[in-house]
């Protein structure tokens, strides 16, 4: 039986997308078990007259909920009895427990993960890693995309190593393609951080690097990963998300303008369904925060049960395929070079 937690406050559809994404995840894996922490007498009440197996879910009281505007470090000190810390510490002391996943703040996530957690030996720092799909039906991942801000070459040839481990054993990606994200292809782009780092990337047997990645291809379904500082993966996955969102709503505003446009969406409204979908973040689960010693996805904060479901799936296969001891087996390899 596979255990995870589930932070059941902090996101914008609490408690009911975190419970009921939880519902979806019980029925689709039997073998999963899910403790739920929050206000009990709230979850209580959210699970009212709902079918499930009483023997794999499990209620944590913790009555205190983490605010958007509280700093990090005062989280961890003084807000034990959150949902969100309450989940960390019993990740961290129940050897049982595989994993957790949280729509709450991310800044309070990372803190606490990185202070009660730690890290897998040798990993210099933890990642976030999204996915986002592309053009010809696949998917990229980011690594990072708003866990550091500041790296260095050896950062980033580490994020690169546990992203394409990431991609291949919980996606099937074999011989992932990773690529450094530049302001150009040819490899002398770039600072001297980027130009450092693709070579390093170079010499790194286990990944199949392809060379830079302009930020325009991110979606053309040529890259499998794409390995960026912190601050400009972020700013990469947040335009992109952004554009998506509102190209669907040009083009619905655009429909309505018109009946002819309108009789034409009409025959082509199974198409748009499918484009919708296939635009829609809730479809792709979470970040994973690469590196920490036990394993932690970060939902969005307006994530609802389908996209919850997703991230406890992505949790689910990540303990199945034992990610975080190939990730410490494969680090170990260039740990003497990276500091």
């Amino acid at each position: 039986m596979i255990k995870i937690l589930v932070d059941c406050f902090g996101g914008d559809h609490c408690p009911e997308a975190p419970v009921n994404g939880a519902l979806a995840a019980l029925r689709v894996n039997p073998d999963l078990q899910l403790l739920l922490t929050g206000d009990e007498t709230l979850l209580k009440k959210e699970l009212e007259g709902k079918e499930y197996d009483a023997a794999r879910l499990e209620i944590i009281h913790a009555p205190e909920v983490i605010g958007c505007d509280e700093k990090p470090t005062d989280v961890v000190r003084l807000k034990r009895n959150s949902s969100m810390m309450k989940a960390i510490i019993l990740l961290r002391d129940r050897d049982d427990i595989a994993a957790m996943v949280s729509t709450g703040s991310t800044g309070a996530l990372v803190t606490g993960a990185l202070v009660r957690l730690g890290r897998i030996p040798g990993v210099i720092r933890p990642a976030f890693c999204p996915i986002l799909p592309t053009m010809n039906g696949g998917i990229v991942g980011i690594c990072d995309s708003g866990a550091n801000v500041e790296v260095t070459s050896a950062h980033l040839r580490q994020f690169a190593i546990m992203a394409s481990l990431y991609l291949e054993n919980v996606y099937g990606i074999k011989k992932p393609r990773t690529a450094l994200l530049n302001v150009g292809k040819e490899a002398e782009k770039g600072d001297d951080l980027r130009r450092e780092t693709y070579k390093l990337l170079q010499e790194t047997e286990s990944l199949h690097f392809v060379g830079n990645m302009e930020s325009r291809d991110l979606l053309s379904g040529n890259y499998d990963v794409v390995v960026a500082d912190g601050f400009s993966g972020n700013v990469l996955v947040k335009a992109t998300e952004g554009t998506a969102l509102e190209l669907l709503k040009k083009i619905k505003k655009d429909i309505y303008s018109r009946t002819l446009y309108k009789m034409g969406a009409l025959l082509m409204s199974r198409m748009f369904k499918e484009e919708k979908a296939f635009m829609n973040y809730q479809n792709y689960g979470g970040s994973v925060l690469l590196g920490t010693s036990k394993v932690v996805v970060k939902g969005h904060g307006s994530s609802k049960a389908v996209a919850v479901e997703k991230c406890i799936e992505q949790a689910y296969k990540m303990e199945v395929s034992r990610l975080s001891g190939k990730i410490e087996t494969e680090i170990a390899k260039y740990e003497h070079y990276d500091v």
